[in-house]
């Protein structure tokens, strides 16, 4: 059974930091591309940043670049965010997704953590 499990989220202050977690299972972790997405009220889900299957190569949102740090431990089958210097613009539910681009193709989603950047 695939489970791809966030946590880290919570309440935080403008400049604050927090540290999102993935969890997987249930799949061959090290052949999957890991992102993360977010979706905040009223908005479409849009990519935050992604992470190829060997951790190499990285892609960030323009609005993240500089903050926002992807990664993965592929003996741990966990992805992380780490989230710096955070704004109220970064509240958002956040999504962790892990996809396979060649045959058998395949996309999982986490349901999700909110993050809420507040004073």
């Amino acid at each position: 059974q695939v489970q791809l499990v966030e946590s880290g989220g919570g309440l935080v202050q403008p400049g604050g930091s927090l540290r999102l977690s993935c969890a997987a299972s249930g799949f061959t972790f090290s052949g999957y591309r890991m992102s993360w997405y977010r979706q905040a009220p009223g908005k479409e889900r849009e990519l935050v940043a992604s992470i190829a299957s060997a951790g190499v190569s990285t892609n960030y949102a323009d609005s993240v670049k500089g903050r926002f740090t992807i990664s993965r431990d592929n003996a741990k089958n966990m992805a992380y965010l780490q989230m710096n210097s955070l704004k109220p613009e970064d509240t958002a539910v956040y999504y962790c997704n892990a996809a396979r681009n060649i045959l058998p193709r395949a996309n999982y989603w986490g349901k999700g953590t909110l993050v809420t950047v507040s004073s």
